[in-house]
């Protein structure tokens, strides 16, 4: 018995330690000069002024909830309802809105490219990093006034906690518990509002140092449904961003540092 429990001792104080050391790499690379994911802000502020699609045009007047071109502060208040639509979005399905509407491009390249690899950069991961980063600072306000916007959030909710696929696994199998750990990783509890919701969520975007890219909350949320042994998620899905609003919700009140860098 002493032997067991010096053993689970010994694993939680190295768990202990592991995490320390890791924040002290964070720390570490959190300067612009030392992320790599201040690449991704510098390429996606070029996307962002760049003429292009058929009525050759930039985003510069794309409405993300604040006004045409308006940047700071609304990363903070994504995902929202958008009256010119009737939907919901989150940040990645307004931005292809606003590139079929107002530039008129092609988009069928910019989500084959949705997430980045070795020798492929992703237009999407790099201006959601780039607009994210006007928000950084800021606090996470997201309205939840409209019904539509309720609406998303109770389909979120629900979809957190839904057990499915053979594993029958949910969200909540891994974050609905406090101090829980996959090995060495610590799993934020995000069934409730809170430090974890907000420390998590304010860090996205991020740079995956063990992806070498830059990745955003669409990634992350098909990432974990992969890991689930589930269906993949239909990128930029209504599904996804009545998730992503039930997350960013929990984590109210939260500041937003990005693009931050983790493992």
């Amino acid at each position: 018995m002493s032997v067991t429990l010096g053993a689970g001792f010994a694993h939680a104080q190295q768990a202990i330690d592991t995490e320390k050391e890791l924040e002290k790499y964070r720390q570490m690379m959190s300067d612009p000069m030392s992320n790599p994911g201040f690449l991704n802000v510098d390429r996606g502020e070029v996307l962002w002024a760049q003429k292009r699609g058929a009525k050759n045009v930039s985003l510069e007047g794309c409405d993300l909830g604040e006004g045409p071109g308006k940047l700071e502060g609304a990363y903070a208040k994504l995902p929202r309802f958008f009256a010119d639509t009737g939907k919901v979005m989150d940040l990645e399905q307004r931005l292809k809105h606003c590139m079929d509407t107002i530039q008129g491009l092609d988009t069928a390249d910019i989500v084959k490219r949705r997430f980045g690899r070795v020798g492929q950069t992703s237009d999407m991961e790099d201006l959601v990093a780039f607009i994210a980063n006007k928000s950084s600072g800021m606090k996470f306000s997201v309205p939840l006034s409209h019904p539509k916007e309720k609406e998303a959030f109770a389909i979120g909710q629900e979809l957190f906690f839904r057990r499915s696929d053979f594993q029958d696994f949910s969200c909540a199998t891994c974050h609905a518990e406090e101090s829980k750990r996959i090995r060495l990783q610590a799993l934020p509890q995000l069934n409730k509002p809170g430090k974890d919701a907000q420390a998590t969520m304010g860090s996205w975007p991020t740079y995956r140092v063990s992806q070498s890219q830059t990745r955003t909350m669409q990634h992350r949320l098909w990432d974990c449904y992969r890991q689930m042994r589930s269906p993949e998620p239909v990128y930029l899905s209504e599904g996804l961003t009545a998730l992503t609003l039930y997350l960013v919700k929990q984590a109210e009140g939260g500041e937003i540092q990005v693009p931050s860098i983790k493992r």
